[in-house]
């Protein structure tokens, strides 16, 4: 009865203290991010509209790639430091596919016999893009080389250590191996080289009150997009999303429910690593193949999983375009060099986790 007598008083919020100003205190970390948020894009897309186009484009290779930490992180549960590193094996991946080419003697490459690229008109370009519908097949076929092979690292490295009660720190720890075990075979195979996809002039795009934009660039963005969507509609409207979206919440009262969470991790890894390697080939396509590159990426795609909130996949999305668009911006402004831009972003992150530490579309603890 005391109980019920207390609980009656709360509810009638008398005898229930309240800390004065707790309300305001609250919507001002419910609204106060996505104000300053959304004055900040909109400054940005007016007053710098270069940067915040470059941003875009860059944002949405972070955003893609986030999206699948996030659903690995928040379902699989591993704090995956190999990610950027597994975004190049599956570029290069794609690159063997499209070209056969492999390091060879000092002379040069040493090409395999059958290469996408062989095939008739592999290469012409479509639209004003620089590459062929030869590219769009090596990407698939290196994206399904590269999720076989995630899945075994899980089934060999993670999920035994796992079953032995390993911590979130020892699984970091061996993420970290797999990261520089990953790194090291794209050096021996593919060496230390820079590579490329396309070469040549890249034909842009004039689009009402923009910059001109590479058309390769349009492709990624849109790729992007369209991959993100695709998730979300997975993860939110069929069978397999319910099952994964309850195997995050409570993998054991999942499992009581009739929920097979080994095979609901399995397709957890297929989708976020065929998401993460989609993402590497992309990023090829921007830039260029580097085995360096993906663990100069991993800070900001991290940053983007943390800014949207971990477990979110469109939360996760955003963050990556705002991560994007914040650097890019900053160094436009021209207070700071292009090395200190991913300051600026852990500045930002800082700031908003400190008054949403779930991040923008994390649910609260």
């Amino acid at each position: 009865m005391a109980r019920a007598a207390t609980d009656n008083l709360g509810k009638g919020g008398i005898a229930v203290a309240r800390p004065r100003g707790s309300h305001w205190q609250q919507s001002l970390g419910v609204w106060g991010p996505w104000l300053l948020i959304g004055l900040f894009v909109v400054w940005a897309a007016i007053a710098q509209t270069q940067q915040f186009v470059v941003g875009v484009i860059v944002g949405s290779l972070y955003a893609l790639s986030a999206v699948g930490l996030t659903l690995i992180y928040g379902i699989a549960r591993v704090p995956h430091f190999a990610h950027g590193d597994a975004m190049m094996v599956a570029a290069y991946l794609g690159f063997f596919a499209l070209t056969g080419a492999v390091a060879g003697t000092r002379s040069g490459d040493a090409h395999f016999p059958l290469a996408v690229a062989a095939l008739p008109g592999a290469t012409e370009p479509i639209w004003r893009f620089s590459f062929g519908y030869g590219l769009v097949i090596a990407i698939v076929i290196g994206t399904l080389l590269a999720v076989p092979l995630l899945l075994a690292i899980d089934r060999v490295v993670y999920q035994r250590l796992h079953r032995r009660g390993a911590g979130t720190a020892i699984l970091a720890v061996a993420s970290l191996g797999v990261a520089i075990t990953m790194r090291g075979a794209m050096l021996l195979i593919w060496g230390a080289d820079s590579r490329r996809y396309t070469s040549g002039i890249r034909k842009t795009v004039e689009l009402p009150g923009l910059p001109p934009i590479v058309a390769d660039q349009i492709f990624i963005v849109l790729a992007a997009l369209v991959l993100t969507v695709v998730a979300y509609v997975l993860l939110y409207r069929t069978r397999l999303g319910t099952s994964m979206r309850a195997t995050a919440d409570n993998a054991n009262l999942a499992r009581a429910s009739g929920i097979d969470v080994a095979a609901t991790r399995r397709w957890t890894w297929i989708i976020g690593g065929g998401l993460t390697a989609v993402a590497g080939s992309l990023l090829a396509l921007q830039s260029q193949l580097s085995p360096e590159l993906g663990f100069v990426l991993l800070l900001p795609i991290f940053a983007s999983a943390i800014l949207g909130g971990i477990g979110s996949p469109h939360g996760a999305f955003i963050g990556g375009l705002l991560v994007g668009i914040i650097g890019e911006v900053a160094v436009g402004v021209g207070i700071i060099s292009p090395g200190y831009k991913l300051a600026v972003v852990f500045v930002v992150l800082i700031a908003v986790i400190l008054v949403r530490p779930q991040g923008l579309f994390g649910a609260r603890p």
